[in-house]
């Protein structure tokens, strides 16, 4: 629970919330109530699973009357002032079970609470007059129709043509136009048009991009309240909601939400569990023909964050580790390793699927597809499900032969073993930021996390073979021959790995976190002396007790800061920028070098504190950021709530309890 007794606005409007409902669609905005993203709305729905995401409710415009006094409870950032200032009434806000907002005003006290319906586009606001005396309550939705990236305009082309039933609204935003429903539960609906202009969106501003919306208003619901009386606003895409009352809704969620805390005991564990499951969501059928068969016509996925991501196979990979498989969800697990499975081609699994369902699946990585090996390693040894493994096995050796064969984007093995990629501007690897035709963090060649995700690739399917009694022999030759030459070509003198090598070429020394993944995944490649300078190296010049930085502080190209245009953004994004994610890495290969040790794992834990506290206070409530700065990381950037951040904390936790 959230108190505030003497906040201000800012404090409000830097604070978010969200709920999802397991298919790619969210609501979500700011404590204070006014919207300060693109992307923030009471109801973004996904048309096509987990994509095609369109913003159809802006908010709720509310305002109490009472025998004293007209007060609005709700507030609106607009360019030069906040109004009204509804926020002024918040008293408290509590997150779980159920986002619940409480305003006093005077002796009249009103809640509010949001959730909404799994696997259906529907929000559920809910208000109950806790005073001891009746109160009216007018409530306004606000409309928009567009596109969760782009922002709605004043037209006449949107029209909102309105059929009206008992308790119900249907409205089209414009001439064919798919309806959205609004049902009210009590009071009447008074038809009242009119359009509300130039809302100011200060995260957008910040970002550099366009920060002006309208929004349309058909009219207003106003409903009298006795004492304890409630009332709920359903705003749906789907008139099938009405076959379950709002209240039977909203208690079937309260149960999947206490379903879900009850597999763990530790609270911040059962927290992070709640919004582990906001990331699984359905994935529709996406445009192309998978090599590997036909697809399910329903399939799950991870979303890679919140608000602007979808599914992309690298965050995939790396986030189910830690949302999935070591919370020993393991049917999800296999449903959603099967969903990518299906897009396997040409050796590859997908990069991203599309926003748009018709546009063709990008297999633009090198990585996602060696993640998988882990992924499945991980999995094997969580659930000892050796069916699974085989059912897949000839899959992984038609990757590796790909691979050393040659794939895509001249991804292939090189006379000395590494595995190389790179070709035009495409970016491979993780570090793939790029304005136009600029690449920021250029990486063609053998990156070091790619090498050691490619010798534990080789090393786990010959772990896979040997447990269903098949001769590995090509493999393991190709993973002698990587093992002759790895420390020659990426040993650096100064104790640390070289981020880049090109065989013939000077390699790219920059000091990065990339080199992490040397020691922390199941099979390192480095010996003690080695992985204690490696290190050394990292906690020196990278570690934040908020995650890794993307480059030292000592290098020319370090930037200290993430924010502003899309150029200054996208320039920094790498180059110093601290990720949440990466600590997951250091802190296994930490525990691994120091033997899981009661003593490690209490320093962990300790240091673990300072991300927990971000979890609980600061920006998206109960979310992990995408990003922080480089240089004095405090306030998150990027993404308010992703995926491999909150999966890097649970599998930390989780795979390493204090006694």
């Amino acid at each position: 629970m959230y108190y505030f007794l003497n906040s201000n606005f800012e404090h409000l409007a830097e604070r978010e919330w969200l709920v999802t409902n397991g298919l790619g669609g969210y609501a979500g905005s700011t404590l204070a109530g006014a919207n300060s993203r693109r992307y923030h709305g009471l109801l973004v729905a996904a048309r096509n699973p987990p994509t095609d995401r369109q913003v159809l409710v802006s908010k709720v415009e509310e305002t109490l009357f009472t025998d004293q006094a007209t007060t609005d409870l709700s507030s609106n950032q607009y360019v030069d002032v906040v109004h009204p200032q509804g926020w002024r009434y918040l008293v408290s806000f509590e997150r779980l079970p159920l986002p619940r907002w409480i305003y006093q005003v005077g002796g009249y006290t009103i809640a509010k609470t949001v959730f909404m319906v799994q696997t259906a586009n529907t929000t559920v606001v809910a208000y109950q007059n806790m005073s001891h005396q009746a109160v009216t309550l007018r409530l306004n939705p606000l409309l928009v129709h567009r596109d969760y990236h782009s922002l709605f305009h004043r037209s006449d082309y949107f029209n909102y043509y309105l059929e009206r039933q008992e308790g119900l609204l249907k409205l089209y935003a414009h001439f064919g136009a798919d309806p959205l429903y609004i049902a009210f539960s009590a009071g009447v609906f008074i038809e009242s048009r009119t359009w509300y202009n130039r809302f100011s969106y200060r995260e957008e501003q910040q970002r550099g991009l366009d920060y002006l919306e309208d929004a349309y208003s058909v009219g207003f619901v106003e409903v009298r309240m006795e004492p304890g009386d409630e009332c709920f606003l359903t705003f749906s895409t789907d008139e099938r909601f009405r076959a379950s009352s709002p209240d039977t809704l909203r208690a079937s969620e309260m149960k999947r939400i206490q379903t879900l805390r009850c597999t763990q005991s530790d609270q911040f564990l059962q927290d992070l569990v709640v919004s582990a499951n906001q990331f699984i969501v359905q994935r529709k059928v996406t445009a192309g023909t998978p090599t590997t068969g036909a697809p399910a016509a329903q399939s799950e996925t991870i979303i890679a964050g919140y608000h602007w991501f979808t599914d992309w196979g690298r965050d995939t990979m790396i986030a189910l580790r830690g949302l999935c498989i070591s919370l020993g969800q393991q049917q999800t697990a296999q449903r959603i390793l099967s969903t990518f499975f299906l897009y396997l081609d040409d050796g590859m699994l997908p990069n991203r699927f599309p926003d748009n369902n018709q546009d063709p699946v990008e297999y633009n990585t090198v990585d996602a597809t060696l993640w998988l090996f882990v992924a499945l390693y991980e999995y094997y040894l969580r659930f000892d499900d050796l069916s699974f493994i085989e059912q897949h096995f000839d899959h992984l050796l038609t990757i590796l032969d790909a691979h050393r064969a040659g794939t895509r984007y001249g991804i292939h093995v090189t006379d000395e073993g590494l595995l190389f990629g790179g070709k035009g501007n495409a970016q491979l690897t993780w570090m793939d930021a790029r304005v136009g035709d600029f690449v920021v963090t250029p990486r063609h060649g053998c990156p070091v996390e790619i090498n050691a995700l490619w010798y534990n690739a080789l090393q786990i399917t010959i772990f896979f073979a040997k447990q269903l009694r098949k001769k590995p022999d090509f493999y393991v030759l190709l993973l002698r021959r990587f093992e002759e030459n790895f420390s020659a070509y990426f040993w650096n003198d100064r104790g640390y790995l070289n981020d880049v090598v090109r065989p013939g070429s000077a390699p790219d020394a920059s000091i990065r976190p990339n080199q992490i993944y040397a020691l922390s995944l199941p099979f390192p490649l480095l010996n003690p002396s080695e992985q204690q300078q490696v290190m050394a190296t990292v906690e020196q010049h990278l570690y934040t007790p908020l995650g890794l930085r993307t480059l030292s502080p000592q290098d020319p190209a370090f930037v200290a800061m993430y924010g502003g245009d899309p150029w200054l953004r996208d320039t920094a994004y790498h180059q110093g920028t601290v990720w949440p994610f990466l600590l997951g890495e250091y802190w296994q290969a930490y525990l691994r070098m120091h033997g899981q040790s009661e003593a490690a794992k209490s320093r962990m834990y300790a240091e673990l504190a300072t991300l927990k506290q971000h979890f609980y206070e600061n920006d998206c409530l109960f979310g992990i950021s995408e990003i922080f700065d480089g240089l004095h990381p405090k306030r998150g950037r990027g993404t308010v709530h992703q995926a491999w951040s909150v999966g890097a904390m649970i599998k930390l936790l989780s795979d390493y309890p204090l006694r």
